[in-house]
């Protein structure tokens, strides 16, 4: 659900058309979705909120009572639905790479399965591209540095060395469970299907690397 943001009327109304999703509606209708379906003001505060915004140009009535939005707040929730949209159908892109990633017998595949279980390969979609900055995958050099931006803003870092058989990075999911156990979390899972689109090559050999020297790797933070 949507952040409500109480203390801004011109957004407080997107909000709730964002929540409605239609291009009018009787203001009696109005008054009743806003008080009881989602309770955000009681009748006679939701009347004075509805008043406010008719005064205010935010909302416009006609002769039969409709009420729709102005033209500059309409146009921000047409922006936002075609960014909605977009962001959706990118997730559904990504969602079908990672299925027929799963379903495929290519090397590639073969060695990522052996770090990622199917779970952690779903929530590799979660993680945007545009979060990654990939420093440095040198297959002469035997590195990979990356920064990932996290959930709270902060970065991650992924490094990986093929020469003193370290793969470091520190999320807590990685630290508290999978390094333990040489696997992968949802963000070194995404580095190397963005690597693989870079060039696949060079994704299967840092893969092949780890896989046939796991016991001799260092999975740290």
């Amino acid at each position: 659900m949507f952040a409500i943001p109480r203390n801004d009327i011109p957004k407080m109304l997107l909000y709730i058309w964002k929540v409605i999703d239609l291009p009018n509606i009787l203001m009696n209708d109005l008054e009743y979705r806003i008080s009881f379906e989602l309770s955000l003001f009681p009748p006679n505060k939701a009347k004075i909120f509805i008043d406010y915004c008719i005064e205010n140009g935010f909302l416009i009535k006609d002769k039969s009572s409709f009420l729709k939005l102005s033209e500059e707040l309409n146009q921000q929730i047409i922006n936002w639905q075609k960014k909605r949209t977009l962001t959706i159908l990118g997730k559904m892109r990504a969602s079908k790479k990672v299925t027929n990633l799963s379903n495929e017998s290519s090397n590639f595949s073969v060695l990522l399965n052996a770090f990622v279980d199917k779970g952690t390969l779903n929530r590799s979609v979660s993680v945007s591209d545009a979060a990654f900055e990939i420093l440095k995958y040198d297959r002469i050099d035997g590195t990979i540095k990356s920064k990932v931006k996290g959930s709270k803003e902060e970065f991650y870092v992924i490094e990986v060395d093929i020469n003193n058989k370290i793969l470091r990075h520190n999320c807590s999911d990685f630290e508290e469970r999978r390094a333990i156990n040489k696997k992968f979390c949802k963000h070194i899972t995404k580095l190397f299907l963005i690597l693989k689109e870079k060039d696949e090559s060079i994704a299967e050999f840092f893969l092949n690397q780890l896989a046939e020297n796991i016991d001799n790797w260092d999975f740290t933070s």
